[in-house]
């Protein structure tokens, strides 16, 4: 199984060089070909990279942190590198990387999470990790559950609103980081009682199996948060089976904007969806590709920046997301995006409204 692996990752190195455009970039997305989100994000990639004129390549770890560093070990490692490699520190394997890279001549750059506080403390500088793009997590977290409650019935003075939550992997930075949106968002609102929240690993059919167990324990439950959309559907399917009607009985929230998630909130069945992350492999092109063409990307807003691109999604913005799914470059003229030429105040537009225009 090994020397498949290794022979599969071996020629995927070598058709990083078989069409010598410009830049070459590889991406190691760490999520699975059978997961909405993951194929999204990678599908915006190609819509800038074909812009751009970038080189793109794109490996899938499916879940697996190990292949992940064994991706990034023959990319950074092998006789035939990319000038750049675009990565996540899922799971926290950000540092292995690093190491695997010293002297390797590969640029980096880190998308959706970077390092820790804890991990750039113990890593120290790296000059060729040029630089990164992570969302607004937290607050993506915040505005999920304030929009579930705001939804809601009002309550008799002295009732409880119950509320369920489903999380994605413990170890992963954008799950914690929600989950603090979250806590934020009930530290406002006593009058709603978190009854459980569990680690579903961003898997629609566990927690499809946790919600039918917790159902049990808390029949009285009328919201349900949940970190990405395959966790909602799960959890709602359980519902639904108990004969409660998502939307009416029991309110759902999700992340995400699969066309599944952006149709369940046009049909009534999302009552909260945030959404807009998928877009951030396609803008760290854009800054991929200015770096390459010599712009310095510690100005226009510094190397390392949080986009504020998880924003609550309305049905107008689902209608017309849904629309743009079925347009090969998104609408989006990245060339345009460029800060080559520009003055030092101009900040890239890197937002769901650029893509919305």
């Amino acid at each position: 199984m090994f020397k498949f692996l290794h022979i599969c990752l071996l020629l995927s190195g070598v058709l990083l060089h078989t069409c010598a455009r410009a830049e070459s970039v590889l991406f190691l997305n760490p999520g699975s070909t059978t997961e909405a989100f993951w194929l999204s994000y990678s599908q915006f990639m190609q819509a800038a990279a074909r812009d751009l004129g970038i080189d793109l390549q794109i490996l899938y770890a499916q879940r697996q942190p190990e292949l992940t560093v064994a991706q990034a070990r023959i990319a950074l490692q092998g006789p035939q590198r990319p000038d750049y490699l675009v990565f996540v520190n899922e799971q926290y394997v950000a540092p292995q990387i690093l190491r695997l890279a010293h002297g390797s001549g590969v640029k980096l750059f880190m998308v959706n999470a970077a390092l820790t506080a804890d991990q750039q403390a113990l890593s120290g500088s790296h000059p060729d990790r040029i630089g990164s793009l992570v969302p607004n997590d937290e607050e993506g977290g915040y505005l999920m559950m304030k929009e579930l409650i705001r939804r809601h019935p009002p309550v008799a003075r002295g009732e409880q609103i119950e509320l369920l939550a489903f999380s994605g992997l413990k170890i992963t930075p954008s799950a914690q980081l929600r989950e603090s949106g979250m806590q934020r968002a009930l530290a406002e609102h006593p009058q709603v009682r978190l009854r459980q929240l569990v680690n579903s690993g961003w898997n629609r059919q566990r927690a499809y199996e946790q919600a039918k167990l917790l159902l049990g324990r808390y029949p009285n439950v009328s919201l349900v948060w949940s970190a990405n959309d395959e966790m909602a559907f799960g959890a709602m399917q359980a519902f639904a089976e108990q004969g409660k009607v998502a939307g009416k009985d029991v309110l759902f929230s999700a992340v995400n904007t699969s066309p599944a998630a952006l149709q369940a909130l046009i049909d009534g069945r999302l009552s909260a969806l945030v959404g807009g992350h998928f877009t951030l492999g396609g803008w760290a092109l854009v800054a991929i590709h200015d770096h390459d063409q010599g712009v310095d990307l510690n100005q226009y807003g510094g190397r390392d920046r949080q986009v504020p691109l998880l924003q609550l999604i309305d049905k107008a913005h689902a209608e017309r997301m849904l629309a743009q799914g079925a347009t090969p470059d998104y609408g989006v003229r990245f060339r345009t995006l460029s800060a080559k030429g520009r003055p030092p105040a101009y900040r890239y537009p890197f937002s769901l409204q650029t893509l919305m225009r």
